[in-house]
């Protein structure tokens, strides 16, 4: 009895957890959204965090430099201005930070 019972509770905690994390979102904003951005170890290499900016709508993404917070900083151009642009650890993405 106590075995079927510790089966059940494995199955439902199984079944929680997989639907938890299925409802929850890991996926990286990629659009300039102006969020506050995250510190944090940043895996992103130079070229990944520019491929990032560009595909969020800047260009000419220059002289980019990781800070001590984990934040790839640059200078870009969008809509036609230039802007100091931003991408944190989860790939948020900030103009004018």
């Amino acid at each position: 009895m106590f075995r079927r019972m510790a089966a059940a509770a494995a199955v439902f905690a199984l079944c929680f957890s997989a639907s938890f994390a299925q409802t929850s979102s890991t996926t990286p904003s990629t659009q300039p959204a102006n969020q506050p951005l995250v510190s944090g170890a940043n895996s992103f290499t130079e070229a990944q965090a520019q491929d990032r900016m560009e595909k969020a709508g800047f260009t000419e993404v220059k002289g980019l430099t990781k800070d001590g917070q984990g934040i790839w900083r640059g200078t870009a151009m969008k809509s036609g201005k230039q802007v100091n642009v931003a991408l944190d650890f989860q790939g948020n993405i900030a103009a004018n930070p």
